[in-house]
């Protein structure tokens, strides 16, 4: 679970490289950083955000996806298909 949310948190974190503001894909990385099992994985999952926040800009229609995905993420249903879907997590083809 703690290597799945973190690699899940990486990914979004990929989208979001806005520097100054936070857009929506880092709030979608934090938000599922506020998933983690405890206070440790957490801190760490939000540091490698950051990082990649650094790294990578999002575009506008990644941004856009992120925007909708925030709404519905919610860390009771992450474990689930459907919670998957829901914070933009799904893998391709329908597997989870």
């Amino acid at each position: 679970m703690r290597r799945f949310l973190l690699a899940t948190a990486l990914l979004c974190a990929t989208l979001s490289g806005l520097a100054g503001c936070k857009g929506p894909c880092r709030e979608l990385s934090e938000k599922l950083c506020d998933c983690s099992i405890n206070s440790v994985e957490k801190e760490l999952c939000l540091q490698n955000a950051s990082r990649e926040e650094s790294r990578v800009e999002p575009t506008p229609e990644q941004e856009a996806v992120c925007e909708t995905k925030l709404a519905g993420c919610d860390c009771k249903k992450i474990e689930t298909a459907e919670g998957k879907r829901e914070c933009g997590i799904a893998r391709e083809g329908g597997i989870d």
